[in-house]
């Protein structure tokens, strides 16, 4: 489509979106763009917070082209809860739901529980596997979000118990933040199926990165471009996790398979907890120097309510990587909505995109 074209037809989206009729598409009850996060403002965060980085040395790829015109905010999907499968690899087939064997597979196409109250998001991970295997026919773990609880020893014959008895009792994305109540294990577990626990994930903040380059190239080259370069920012503050490392309070980066919108990449989705850092409020623009949260203790015991915000934004480069970190990871607020968010939720606040 030519581009002159399609400037007309967004400007003509606009206008319509102005009047009493929703463009199709676009939820009529969603949050407006500036409702969603908070964007950053020069006079209490910096007059550098809107700038790209300066010391960034990684650039991606020539011919690394996306789609600039589109208006990207009010036009994804809603979702429920969201599903990260450990299968210890960064590209699968083209629908993760045929990768033959696999927990993907049994959720999809197999289970005789359906997930309820929404859609869920199923992604396949890099999450390293108990075996350390890409073998799927090993036991292997799961994320559950919003709720920030990993589930252990899952294979595909118990996919109606990792439904029932997880994915469906943990919190949506729209519903309140509040404690959440699930069990270590299971107090009856079936005869025929290996026994599945769960713990709290030790992260503050996820952030995960599209690599699934049988959907798209450019999201094969750009994920592991955008891994080094957030953790370059990650590192001083000792927030970086790497895939084995589950010192609690920081910052997990996963690979994972097609969430849509390749035409956008790089697309980044944000997980953080409530005031995942203890500095959501505060002014850097008033401060000298860098802001860092204090070092991370372990021993406290704290509350299980899951993720309080998922801040899913495109076009991401790695001199956008800086920003991505002092703001939306440390502090839940967007640098360029505008040309950037695709959208979200927050839980604390009750608003969400769709």
């Amino acid at each position: 489509m030519p581009p002159t074209f399609k400037s007309l037809l967004n400007t003509a989206r606009q206008v319509v979106s102005r009047s009493s009729t929703p463009i199709p598409g676009t939820p009529p009850d969603g949050a407006s763009l500036n409702a969603l996060f908070p964007k950053v403002d020069p006079k209490i965060d910096g007059e550098d917070c809107d700038h790209d980085c300066d010391s960034c040395s990684i650039s991606y790829p020539r011919g690394f082209n996306i789609d600039e015109d589109d208006k990207l905010y009010g036009h994804i999907k809603g979702w429920s809860r969201h599903i990260l499968v450990a299968t210890g690899k960064t590209d699968w087939v083209r629908d993760v739901a045929d990768e033959k064997g696999s927990l993907m597979e049994a959720i999809e196409k197999k289970a005789d529980v359906k997930p309820t109250d929404g859609r869920l998001m199923l992604s396949a991970s890099n999450m390293p596997t108990p075996s350390h295997s890409s073998n799927y026919s090993e036991p292997t773990t799961v994320l559950l979000l919003p709720a920030f609880i990993i589930v252990e020893n899952v294979t595909p014959a118990s996919v109606n118990t990792l439904i029932s008895e997880f994915i469906n009792k943990t919190p949506t994305n729209t519903a309140p933040l509040g404690p959440i109540s699930i069990p270590a294990s299971l107090p009856d577990p079936l005869p025929s199926v290996e026994q599945l626990t769960s713990r709290p994930s030790p992260h503050r903040a996820l952030i995960l990165l599209c690599s699934q380059k049988t959907r798209d190239a450019r999201c094969g080259q750009s994920a592991p471009l955008l891994r080094k370069e957030l953790e370059r920012h990650l590192r001083p503050c000792g927030l970086f996790r790497d895939l084995d490392d589950e010192r609690p309070g920081g910052v997990g980066i996963y690979f994972i398979s097609h969430v849509g919108g390749h035409k956008y990449s790089a697309n980044v989705m944000v997980y953080r907890k409530a005031n995942a850092f203890g500095l959501d409020g505060v002014e850097r623009g008033k401060l000298d120097g860098d802001v860092c949260p204090p070092p991370s203790g372990g021993e406290e015991k704290e509350e299980m309510m899951g993720a309080a915000q998922c801040i899913w934004i495109a076009r991401v480069k790695p001199e956008d990587c800086e920003g991505i970190v002092k703001f939306t990871v440390l502090q839940g607020k967007v640098v360029k909505p505008e040309s950037q968010l695709r959208g979200g939720f927050d839980r604390q606040r009750g608003v969400f995109s769709w």
